[in-house]
């Protein structure tokens, strides 16, 4: 932790340094569709740097989901994507025009990779559109926003998945089920930071308007990881917002965050727009385990107090992402990552903001929304 300095004092603690011996491997199974050679058709729709130095070339890795449309509003873009992926003049769209995908049977899908302030409006339309919606993270600006995306699919009889692709890492789901399984006891107390340096703050990113800032952007991950480590929903939450360059935000370029769940435990957290930052610890009454880097696109890393070593083993995150709902889609199973749990996360967004604002420890409740 070398490369940062936070303010609150021993937020980070360095682990006690030793040689960890031993890995686990994953395999993954049941990778199959009922019908083998049935692929679903995807839709990125907005097409800036995730969509197309991720996404894109990842799903020309995937085996039961392919991009064969786009959604953009800057025709510039097309020929270049039509001429490396062979995506046909029918299944290009503006946003204007989206809604009229309804009756093109080569989209199934369509994801929403789009400025936070546009998840609700798109995700909206693609379900109206009779199409399954996958949704970046954070779900939407507030709860409220998520309880309408969550309507809209229910309604239309769509699926919908959040952009979660850490809940669908192997070595993730080795950490939840030591602590489901408490292979090293009850869970006493988290610790999770993830944060980079934002060097362009002309970025939408850094500006709170359009649903920008450190809590938005990173925030959720800490957010979902203390969620799916300890099992629970938290209770309480107490933040403070900081900035390192507050006349370039409008948004909160830093945030600690201490979330309190109904057994005791606290997980401790902070997010940085201004930091990099990028790990997860768990201490537990016979030992503890941590993830570092925990929500990197590669080289996921695992260790554990009884020194095993765990290794990434999946060797593209956003395929295997996409691919795994593609599959629940084509098997009739549920989600992996649903709306729900983009709205739980965004509960405690809410109560966070609130908290930093107030200066308060703010109990988290389930809204009547």
């Amino acid at each position: 932790m070398s490369d940062f300095t936070v303010t609150r004092r021993n937020f980070i603690k360095t682990a006690s340094a030793s040689a960890f011996a031993g890995t686990l491997g994953f395999s993954i199974t049941g990778l199959t569709a009922k019908s083998a050679d049935k692929k679903l058709g995807i839709a990125l729709v907005g097409l800036g740097n995730y969509s197309t130095r991720v996404l894109a070339p990842a799903l020309q890795q995937t085996e039961h989901i392919k991009l064969t449309g786009i959604v953009t509003g800057t025709p510039a873009k097309i020929p270049e994507w039509q001429e490396q992926y062979g995506i046909k003049d029918k299944n290009i769209y503006n946003y204007e025009t989206m809604h009229e995908a309804a009756d093109n049977p080569d989209i199934d899908v369509f994801y929403i990779v789009l400025p936070n302030n546009m998840h609700k409006p798109y995700s909206i339309i693609a379900a109206e559109a009779g199409k399954h919606v996958f949704c970046e993270k954070p779900m939407a600006l507030d709860e409220a926003e998520c309880h309408d995306i969550i309507a809209a699919c229910e309604k239309n009889n769509v699926r919908l998945s959040i952009g979660y692709r850490m809940q669908h890492e192997p070595i993730t789901q080795q950490i939840i089920a030591f602590g489901r399984e408490k292979t090293y006891g009850d869970i006493l107390h988290v610790r999770a930071a993830d944060g980079f340096f934002l060097g362009n703050t002309n970025h939408w990113k850094a500006h709170s308007e359009l649903g920008g800032g450190a809590m938005m952007d990173m925030g959720v991950y800490a957010v979902n990881a203390s969620r799916y480590v300890t099992g629970e929903e938290p209770i309480a939450v107490t933040a403070k917002i900081d900035h390192a360059r507050p006349d370039e935000f409008t948004a909160d370029e830093i945030m600690f965050f201490d979330l309190e769940f109904p057994s005791g435990i606290v997980s401790n957290c902070m997010t940085s727009l201004a930091h990099r930052v990028n790990e997860l610890h768990v201490t537990a009454r016979n030992g503890w385990y941590e993830m570092k880097p925990f929500m990197s696109y590669g080289g996921i890393r695992g260790e554990t107090s009884d020194r095993k070593v765990l290794e990434e083993s999946v060797p593209n995150q956003q395929a295997h992402q996409m691919e795994m709902d593609a599959l629940s889609i084509l098997n009739e199973k549920p989600m992996q990552v649903p709306g729900e749990e983009g709205m739980l996360d965004m509960r405690v967004v809410d109560a966070a903001f609130k908290s930093a604002k107030t200066g308060k420890r703010v109990e988290i409740k389930k809204n009547k929304v």
